[in-house]
């Protein structure tokens, strides 16, 4: 029987793709959060310099390059304390069957995502 993603599912969702991404590019992880609208989800280091990592999944029709859905101003400022970098991953998901319908469990989906954007 197949149902739609929660929004916790489709969080750790995207989290699973950034966190593989950063790991095959050689980012040494530090910390790691899953629990919704707290963040930052990563926080790593990479060649000496610290990087908060926030990650944001985001249905279809909307835009996961649209960094005004995301308000990142008091990450950024939270990061400067550390001398950290701070990165936005939005992941887009999609049903790859029907864009009209969510993101079902075990059904197969599109990922819209670029990588990370510096903020």
């Amino acid at each position: 029987m197949s149902r739609a993603l929660t929004e916790q599912e489709l969080h750790n969702l995207a989290m699973n793709i950034v966190g593989k991404q950063l790991e095959a590019d050689g980012f040494e992880f530090l910390s790691v959060n899953s629990v919704l609208k707290k963040n930052p989800q990563f926080v790593c280091t990479k060649d000496k310099k610290l990087h908060f990592i926030v990650v944001k999944a985001i249905s279809y029709p909307n835009d996961p390059k649209d960094l005004e859905l995301v308000s990142l101003n008091k990450m950024k400022e939270h990061a400067l304390k550390f001398e950290a970098d701070t990165f936005y991953a939005g992941v887009g998901l999609v049903n790859a069957g029907s864009y009209a319908n969510p993101v079902f469990l075990n059904e197969e989906y599109i990922v819209d995502y670029d990588g990370l954007v510096k903020i």
